[in-house]
C-alpha cells in the first residue's frame, strides 16, 4: 500500500518500486489467459455522464532531470571497486551514500541517475522523523481516515506525508557526491562472479569489477536467484495527481482506504467483481483542485485485472462528482507482496524489491528500506573495510544474514500470513477486519503497518484483533485462517531448522 508508500510508476523501471510496463508480464508474474476480443456487453461498458472520463486525458507533468554534475566514472581507468550498485533509486543512493562514508569505493550503475522518480511516495510522519528525513516531506496531514462502508469512518491520529521526490533525490545525491561515490550511466546486461571478485557487464561494453555487487533495480530484476517457487500476492493500482472543479474530501485528512461501493450500484457486473476482489480508493488533497487519487486492489492472485481497476476508478469519480480538468501525473503500480524470499545467501545482495523488503500485507517499503540500507551499509561495510579481506562465500553469507536475520524472516512469515488471510477475504469480511484492526490500540496497529513488532508483539496484537472483531469478523478468522496458518508455521519451522 505504498502510495501507500507506492512503487515506481511503469514507465520509469526499474529503480526501486514499479515495473517497466504493469500491462507487461515480468518473469515472476503467472501468465493469465487473453480478454475475448468479443464486443464488451453494454452492462458492462463505463456509463458515460456529464463527468466524462479521465482515461483519455493525457498527463501535463514530462521526465524531470538534476542538473547536479555527478563524478562520472572513467572507463579507460581500469579502476576496481569495493562495491558495484545496480540502479539509483531510493534504496541503492541510501546504500551508496552509507557505504562510502566508511572510505570504501563504491560506483552506482543506472541507465539515467538523474532522472527524477515519477512515483508519489506517501509515508507516515514519524516514520521519516526518525530516519531525519521530514525535510523530505513536501505536504503533511495531521490525520488519516478510512471509509469502512457508506456508513461508518475512522479518524486515524497519525500524521502522513507525501514524500518531494526532488528532495529525497538531492538529499541521498549530495551524500554520495561528498562521500566520492562514482556514477556510471548505463544499463548492466550481466553479472559474472569468481571465487573473490564479480563484475558487472554494462550494454556500453564496459565491464566494471568490485568484491560485492548488490542489486537495487527493482523487482523485475533477474540477477538474484529464487530457489523457491515464487507464488507471490499482486497489489495493483492505477493512480492520478488531478485538477479537480472540486473534490468531498477535507484537506487536513488523507484517505488512507475507501472501501464504500455505492458507486457500483448501477454496475451489477463491476459490483459483483468488487465483491469478491474489493478494491479501494487512496486520496490526498493538496487544495481544493488538486488531488492525489489512486484505485488499488490491496491484495490478489492471480493479479486483478488493470482495466477491471480502471474501470472501478472511472464509476468512483463519477459518483463522488469529481470531474477531472486535468492530468498532471498518473501512475501504474504492481507490486509483488509475499512469497519467498530469494536464496540466502547468494553471490548477487539484494536491497529493496530485490531483497523481499516490501511489507507483505500492505506493499509499503519506501520509508522500511531507507531504514534498513544503512543496517546493511554497515555489515558491508565491516567486511570490505576490515583489514581481514572478508571476500567470497564469507562475505555473501555476512551480508545477506546481517538483512535477514532468523528474527526478521520468521517476522516477514507472520506478516505473508497477514497476506494470505487477506486473500481470502470478500469485500464484506475485508470491512470487518479493517474495522478490528483500526480499533486497536495504535502501538499494534502503527508497528504493524511500519514493520516494527517483535514477534510476541505480533503474537498479542493477533490476540488483540480477535478480541476486538465483531462475531462475523471472528468467524472469518476461524474459518479462513486455518491455512495460511497452517503454511506459516510450516516455513517457520524450517527457518528456525
Amino acid at each position: 500500500m505504498e502510495t501507500l508508500s507506492r512503487p515506481l510508476p511503469s514507465h520509469l523501471l526499474p529503480t526501486s518500486k514499479r515495473y517497466s510496463s504493469p500491462l507487461t508480464s515480468p518473469s515472476f508474474l503467472p501468465r493469465t489467459k487473453r480478454p475475448s476480443t468479443t464486443a464488451t456487453p453494454p452492462h458492462h461498458r463505463i456509463q458515460n455522464s456529464k463527468f466524462g472520463s479521465f482515461l483519455d486525458l493525457n498527463p501535463k507533468s514530462k521526465p524531470e532531470f538534476l542538473s547536479h554534475d555527478l563524478p562520472w566514472l572513467d572507463p579507460s581507468v581500469r579502476s576496481r571497486f569495493d562495491l558495484i550498485i545496480i540502479g539509483t533509486g531510493p534504496a541503492g543512493l541510501r546504500l551508496a551514500e552509507r557505504v562510502s562514508q566508511y572510505g570504501i569505493r563504491v560506483c552506482c550503475v543506472d541507465p539515467s541517475p538523474l532522472s527524477m522518480w515519477p512515483n508519489n511516495y506517501g509515508v507516515w510522519v514519524d516514520e521519516f522523523e526518525k530516519l531525519g528525513l521530514e525535510d523530505c516531506l513536501d505536504k503533511t496531514w495531521p490525520m488519516a481516515s478510512v471509509y469502512i462502508d457508506d456508513h461508518k469512518r475512522r479518524h486515524l491520529n497519525r500524521a502522513y506525508g507525501r514524500v518531494s521526490r526532488k528532495k529525497l533525490k538531492i538529499n541521498l545525491l549530495e551524500g554520495c557526491i561528498s562521500n566520492g561515490v562514482e556514477f556510471h550511466k548505463a544499463k548492466v546486461w550481466k553479472v559474472n562472479h569468481q571465487e573473490f571478485e564479480s563484475s558487472v557487464i554494462c550494454d556500453d561494453g564496459n565491464e566494471l569489477k568490485a568484491s560485492l555487487i548488490v542489486d537495487a533495480s527493482g523487482y523485475a530484476s533477474t540477477f538474484v536467484e529464487y530457489d523457491k517457487p515464487r507464488n507471490h500476492g499482486y497489489q495493483i493500482a492505477h493512480g492520478i495527481l488531478a485538477e479537480v472543479d472540486a473534490h468531498p474530501f477535507e484537506l487536513d485528512k488523507m484517505v488512507l482506504m475507501d472501501w464504500r461501493d455505492a458507486h457500483l450500484g448501477n454496475e451489477p457486473v463491476l459490483r459483483a467483481g468488487n465483491s469478491r476482489f474489493p478494491t479501494f480508493l487512496y486520496a490526498m488533497p493538496f487544495d481544493s483542485n488538486l488531488i492525489f487519487l489512486e484505485e488499488t486492489s490491496l491484495v490478489s492472485r492471480p493479479v486483478l485485472s488493470y482495466r477491471e481497476v480502471k474501470k472501478r476508478m472511472v464509476a468512483r469519480l463519477r459518483h463522488l462528482g469529481i470531474r477531472v480538468k486535468s492530468v498532471v501525473e498518473d501512475e501504474k503500480c504492481l507490486i509483488p507482496m509475499g512469497g519467498p524470499l530469494p536464496r540466502i545467501p547468494q553471490s548477487v545482495m539484494g536491497i529493496g524489491g530485490t531483497a523481499g523488503i516490501v511489507h507483505p500485507s500492505t506493499g509499503y517499503m519506501v520509508a522500511r528500506t531507507l531504514a534498513l540500507a544503512p543496517v546493511l551499509g554497515d555489515v558491508i561495510a565491516e567486511c570490505l573495510g576490515s583489514t581481514r579481506m572478508i571476500r567470497g562465500k564469507p562475505l555473501y553469507h555476512r551480508v545477506w544474514n546481517g538483512l535477514w536475520p532468523i528474527e526478521n524472516r520468521c517476522i516477514r512469515e507472520y506478516y505473508s500470513f497477514g497476506m494470505e488471510t487477506l486473500l481470502k477475504l470478500d469485500l464484506d469480511a475485508t470491512r470487518r477486519f479493517f474495522d478490528a484492526f483500526f480499533d486497536l490500540d495504535p502501538h499494534y496497529w502503527h508497528g504493524f503497518l511500519s514493520s516494527r513488532l517483535s514477534l510476541m508483539e505480533l503474537a498479542m496484537l493477533s490476540l488483540s484483533l480477535f478480541e476486538r472483531a465483531s462475531n462475523p469478523s471472528r468467524f472469518d478468522i476461524v474459518t479462513k485462517c486455518p491455512a495460511p496458518l497452517v503454511k506459516m508455521v510450516g516455513n517457520l519451522a524450517l527457518e528456525t531448522i
